[in-house]
């Protein structure tokens, strides 16, 4: 079977500051031309597993490989990275032209290769009309463009990116997310994307880890973090609204499983378990677009409830209800006329919803 080779192999990997474990034996194994982000909250070990492959910060234990090299020990230039971080730290008195070329002048490269690839940077980034200015005439996106089109000239297989578009506004960041896409696309480099931004997540990656606690939570396509999430913090951590959880029990058997919570009781013969759960504490979650309001069909569990608040968003309105006496979010079209005190009926299709143990919070 042909597999395509590694491009950044991290084995074993602990982090350490004095008795504080900030990762402990993380395993990763990216694969050539691969777009991965990691994803996670403040403070859980994103940008520090960058910094570590970039060869800014000092490791414990483990080996990192880039390119089929063993980097662990490698001075940051000789790593074969490129690195765009959340500051752009361009020199303020050098042209857009001069901050591109800088790196590739003190390696004393030929400058007739700084030249053509300072220009095929640029077009790529549309950075031509912009090449004679200075960093203070420009906008921050473009700024950020900038940045990247530094590391970009580098030439090298593998490309880093630390919240590139946190200091930029949403309509920005949009519009940058999309020109990091093609140019992913056209490169066809392996990168690696740190946020905590979740549409940035699911828009940019071949593969999403998330990340709580220094630990690779789930490692998987978008779609599958989206639809069957390894346990209940990458369930809650992905979506917006974020997913409904009420707490309840599983009862029943093999021959027949139901989910009992606050006088609801549901059929879970839809629903596709890892492996037989045994009666337990559990959690079932619902994401808010996968329930529908109006009467139910075959095959689906309906309730009905109160409405509220209404939220309004545009293309969609989020009604908030309650359902088996817990707060739930329903995502409907921005044309619903619902209001507040309407009753309504609801209902879900149980094969879309995400079941996890009540205690170690794994999917069941």
């Amino acid at each position: 079977m042909h597999t395509t080779p590694s491009s950044v192999t991290v084995k074993d990997l602990s982090i350490r500051y004095g008795a504080v474990s900030v990762i402990d034996n993380l395993q990763l194994d990216i694969r050539q031309g691969e777009f991965i982000v990691l994803l996670g909250p403040s403070g859980c070990g994103k940008s520090t597993l960058l910094n570590a492959i970039a060869g800014l910060l000092e490791i414990s234990d483990g080996e990192i490989w880039i390119s089929g090299k063993n980097v662990t020990w490698a001075e940051p230039a000789d790593r074969g990275i490129g690195m765009v971080f959340q500051s752009y730290a361009l020199y303020p008195r050098m042209s857009v032209e001069g901050n591109m070329s800088f790196g590739l002048k003190m390696a004393r490269v030929p400058k007739a290769e700084i030249a053509a690839r300072v220009a095929k940077a640029s077009r790529l980034l549309h950075l031509d009309p912009l090449l004679q200015r200075k960093p203070s005439e420009l906008s921050g996106g473009q700024r950020q463009r900038v940045a990247i089109g530094r590391a970009l000239v580098r030439n090298v297989d593998v490309f880093l990116f630390d919240e590139p578009l946190s200091n930029l506004d949403a309509k920005l960041r949009n519009e940058l997310r999309v020109e990091i896409k093609k140019l992913h696309q056209s490169l066809g480099n392996t990168m690696i994307y740190v946020t905590h931004d979740q549409i940035e997540a699911l828009t940019l990656a071949d593969r999403i880890a998330v990340m709580k606690g220094g630990v690779i939570q789930q490692l998987a396509s978008p779609l599958e973090i989206y639809h069957k999430p390894a346990n209940q913090f990458v369930a809650g951590f992905i979506g917006s609204p974020g997913m409904n959880f009420v707490e309840g029990e599983l009862t029943g058997g093999p021959g027949g499983w139901r989910f009992q919570a606050a006088g609801e009781s549901i059929d879970l013969a839809a629903y596709a378990f890892s492996a037989d759960p045994g009666a337990r504490k559990a959690v079932l979650g619902i994401r808010p677009e996968h329930i529908d309001v109006g009467p139910a069909s075959a095959g689906r569990h309906a309730a009905r409830g109160r409405i509220d608040i209404v939220e309004p968003m545009g293309a969609e309105t989020v009604l908030w209800t309650s359902f088996a006496g817990k707060p739930a979010t329903i995502r409907v079209d921005g044309d619903n006329e619902s209001g507040p005190g309407d009753e309504i009926g609801f209902h879900f299709d149980v094969g879309r919803a995400s079941l996890f143990d009540a205690e170690s919070g794994e999917r069941l």
